[in-house]
Formats: C-alpha cells, sequence, structure tokens
C-alpha cells in the first residue's frame, strides 16, 4: 500500500514540476496503472483536509481526555474500562501517526512522503483500526460473559481483560504485516492522498488477502459483537416481560 502510494504520490510530484532524478524510480514502481487518479477538484481536497482535520483533533482531544481522566481517578480503573483505554489509544495513535500525513496531502492535493511513507500510513492505519474494531468485539463479549455469569463480577480480576487486550494487538499485528511480506500490498486510493490495503488489484495473491481481511477482521467480529449484544438484550427482555404478564394477570 505504501509503494502505490508513494507512487501515486511521486507521479503527482513529476507532474507539478517537482519531480526530479531521485523521483523517478518511485514514479516507476507507484505510478503504474494500479495507481488511483488525482480525481478531485482543489475544493474537493480542500473539503477533505477540512473534514481530516476536524476528526484529527476533536479525536486527539476526546481520546486524550479519556486516557487523563483514566490515570487520575483510581476509580475509572475497574477492568472493563481497561478496554475503553486499549480502543481509546489505538484511536488516539491514528491521530498521531496516521491522520496529519493524509490531512497534509490533501492540503497539497498529493502524498508528500514517498512510497515508504505510503506504506507506513496503510500499515499504521489498518493495524490501528483493525485493533479498535477487534477491541470492540472482545468488550461485547467480556460484557456478555460478565452478565450472562452465574457468579458476580469480580472488579480487582485482570488478568481476562489483558488476555483480551493482548488478544486484540496480536490478532490486529497478525492480519496487517503480510502485506508487507508479499501476501497483497499497500498503496494508495482514492485520490491518492491516502493509501491502504490495495483493493483493486485482482491477481490471486491480492484477492485472497482481502476475503480474509474481510472475514477475519470485519464479519468474525461484527458476528461476536451482534451475537454478544443481541444474548444481553434478551436477557434483559425476559425478566421485563415476565413482570408484564404478572402484572396483566394479577
Amino acid at each position: 500500500m505504501l509503494v502505490s502510494n508513494a507512487s501515486l504520490s511521486c507521479a503527482g510530484c513529476s507532474a507539478g514540476g517537482g519531480g526530479g532524478g531521485g523521483d523517478d524510480g518511485s514514479t516507476g514502481r507507484l505510478g503504474g496503472p494500479e495507481a488511483p487518479p488525482h480525481n478531485l477538484s482543489p475544493t474537493g481536497h480542500l473539503v477533505v483536509a477540512v473534514c481530516l482535520g476536524f476528526i484529527g483533533t476533536f479525536g486527539f482531544m476526546n481520546n486524550a481526555l479519556v486516557l487523563v481522566l483514566f490515570c487520575r481517578y483510581r476509580l475509572l480503573r475497574s477492568p472493563i474500562n481497561c478496554l475503553l483505554v486499549s480502543i481509546s489509544v489505538s484511536d488516539l495513535l491514528v491521530c498521531v501517526l496516521g491522520t496529519p500525513f493524509s490531512f497534509a496531502a490533501s492540503t497539497r492535493g498529493r502524498w508528500l512522503i514517498g512510497g515508504a511513507g505510503c506504506v507506513w500510513y496503510g500499515f499504521v492505519n489498518s493495524f490501528l483500526g483493525i485493533v479498535s474494531l477487534i477491541s470492540l468485539a472482545v468488550l461485547s463479549y467480556e460484557r456478555y460473559c460478565t452478565m450472562m455469569g452465574a457468579t458476580q463480577a469480580d472488579a480487582t480480576n485482570y488478568r481476562k481483560v489483558i488476555i483480551g487486550i493482548t488478544f486484540s494487538w496480536i490478532y490486529s499485528m497478525l492480519w496487517t504485516v503480510p502485506p508487507l511480506f508479499g501476501w497483497s500490498r499497500y498503496g494508495p486510493e482514492g485520490p491518492g492522498t491516502t493509501c491502504s490495503v490495495n483493493w483493486a488489484a485482482k491477481t490471486a495473491n491480492n484477492v485472497s488477502y482481502i476475503i480474509c481481511l474481510f472475514f477475519f477482521c470485519l464479519i468474525l467480529p461484527f458476528i461476536v459483537i451482534v451475537y454478544s449484544y443481541g444474548k444481553l438484550l434478551q436477557a434483559i427482555k425476559q425478566p421485563s416481560q415476565k413482570l408484564s404478564e404478572f402484572i396483566r394477570l394479577h
């Protein structure tokens, strides 16, 4: 993804007069047929930049506040809140390590930090995004186990939560590292100001990765979330229905 994005950027640089001899190699690698066209107008890039600036600023402040409150008030340091903190950390890192690069690229209308920067951006955003999604699935399952368990939850037992957090980060790493070693790749997407997994290539290598990523990092956690909260909702409704029936009969 980085490689593709970088090539697209370099192609834009050379077109704009900024492509010297040092950029020719990158342009050749990144500016091939898989590089997305620059199909946004200057106004479109400006709108995207404003949105990214708002999202990045608001996301940074919001998640930083969560971390400050968690560290400052001991009462908030419950096991379940540790999972929420893990999600805040991943979102905060996106605002710090990812959004500034796409924001800067949108203000200039082209990718600015080359092929390696494109791969870095694609990997970091994919990794941290999947961390957040898997953490939400772990959180929903933990709430399901806590509410459906026969015993009362232990507010001092952090072992299960630590395992869940560790699993979320390692699982996400396992699914976002392969493009760095040849199973698909990271490259430019959209108007060439962001990078992600190469969604466009129709090769068996790329399609197989996209299918696995879609199932194991989107469909599977989504099923876990729907199942866990569906069971919780069902458990909450049953006492209410029994109470309503009791009142109606008496």
